[in-house]
Formats: C-alpha cells, structure tokens, sequence
C-alpha cells in the first residue's frame, strides 16, 4: 500500500512539474516582437545567408501582422530566400502567391523577374551536360519557362528596371534552346531518322532565326536532304546556305569522310 502510495505522489510531482514548464516545448523568443523588430532580425538572418531562420521569421512576421506593410515585403523575402536556398519549388510557389494576392503592388515586377531566375538558375548547367548525356535525355522545360517568364515580365513592363537584364537572359535562352534543337537534330541524322533530322533543322529555321544555330541548321538539313535523296530541296538549301555562310566550317568537315560532321563541337572527337 505504502508502495503504492509512493508512485502516486511521484506522478502528482512529475505533473506538476509539467505544469511549470519544465517539460515544456521551448517558448517562442519572438512572443511580443513588434513588426519592426521581426523584420529587422528576419533581414539579418537573409543577409547573414542563414535562409532557413530568414523564412521562419518572416513567416511569423506574417503570420503576426497580416496586414501591414511589412507583411507583404516579407512574401517577397520569403521567395527570395528560397530562392537563394536554391529550393526551387518552394521559390516558385512564394512568387506565384503574391503575384495572385498583389497583382497591382508598386514593386510586382521584381517577382515576375524571380520567377525568370529562379528557373533560369534551374538550367544554368543546361549547356554543361552536351559532352555528358544523351541531348535527347533531357527535356529543356526549365529553360522554356524561364524565357517565358522573362517575356512576360518585358511586355508587362517595358520600363521595369529588370527589363534590360531580362532581355539579355532571353537571348541567351533562345541560343539555349536552339543548341538544344540542334543536338537532336544530330541524334535523328545519327541514327538514320534523316527527316526527323531536316524537320527538327528546319524547326530551328522557323523558331531561331537570329540564333547561331541557323549555320549548322542549314547544314543538317543538306546532309539529310542528300540522304533522303531529296536532291532539289538538298541543292536549294546549299545554294542558301553557301550564300549566308560562304566561309564556313561545316563546309570543309563535310569532305572528310573520315571524320563524322556532327562530332565538330566535341573536343575530343566523340560525343
């Protein structure tokens, strides 16, 4: 019985102590912070690249004071610091909601500009794999939506001053993107898919008129009409082709047999 006793005192104890804390989750440090404190401590945290304490601050910063000025540049810092964090789905979903909440907000355009980047990041090392992989094993999706992005961003704004940055990038995505066209031009002609060839060729004609891409484009579309024996569509483009790029390389690589053209690019003859 004393026993007994004894285990019901100790649990009364134990609740007790429970009941003072003791085994208590550890208490919100930010109970009672002010908006301005938050997000003084919270832009420490961004500038100090600690993303995941910025976000949580932010977040209660929020969650604390839904409507007030700094709720809404904290949405914004939230999507910048998981950007920065390199999480790209979340990134993405902190843009697309304060693009849906604030449409009208004085500084919206630098969302739909991180919307671009956060993509754009996604396939900075798009050109990185062409030696590595199959151009076939990779869908440049990333790469479509960030120019979509930036396009947006440039007919919405024009005079946004992301703009000439953003025009800048889309440039460069269209060289992406027709490079991409043109490795699996290259994989179809390899393969003995010579009108998958001269269409996807002809598709960059159409799609990337000022892309770099056009020359060897061109030359693809020669190749694989002369394979087809298509001689009449072969000798137009080579007429068009020898007058746009009178001195170029795909011209002498065409008569070494020996050497096959599209392994041009390859630095160790291989691709």
């Amino acid at each position: 019985m004393q026993k007994k006793l004894s285990v019901v005192a100790a649990t009364v104890v134990l609740l007790g102590l429970s009941g003072c804390g003791l085994f208590s989750e550890k208490a919100d440090e930010t109970k009672g912070w002010s908006a301005t404190k938050l997000y003084s401590e919270a832009n420490e945290e961004l500038e100090g690249q600690h993303y995941e304490r910025a976000i949580q601050l932010f977040e209660k910063l929020e969650s604390s004071y839904p409507f007030g000025t700094y709720a809404q540049q904290a949405q914004m810092n939230i999507a910048y610091a998981y950007y920065k964090s390199q999480d790209q789905a979340q990134a993405l979903a902190a843009v697309e909601r304060f693009i849906k909440l604030h449409p009208n907000h004085a500084n919206v355009d630098y969302m739909y500009y991180l919307r671009g980047l956060i993509n754009f990041n996604d396939q900075v090392s798009f050109l990185n794999f062409i030696y590595e992989q199959d151009a076939t094993e990779r869908d440049p999706k990333a790469t479509r939506e960030a120019y979509a992005a930036f396009k947006e961003l440039v007919t919405k704004f024009p005079e946004s001053k992301y703009t000439p940055d953003s025009l800048a990038r889309m440039r460069y995505l269209i060289n992406a993107m027709a490079s991409y066209e043109i490795h699996v031009a290259r994989y179809y002609y390899r393969r003995g898919a010579y009108l998958a060839a001269a269409n996807r060729a002809m598709g960059i004609m159409n799609d990337f008129r000022d892309s770099p891409s056009i020359e060897e484009a061109l030359f693809i579309m020669i190749r694989s009409y002369d394979k087809l024996g298509m001689t009449e569509l072969r000798n137009d483009t080579e007429r068009v082709f020898k007058l746009n790029y009178p001195n170029s390389k795909f011209l002498d690589e065409g008569k070494k047999a020996q050497r096959k053209w599209w392994n041009f690019w390859s630095s160790n003859g291989s691709m």
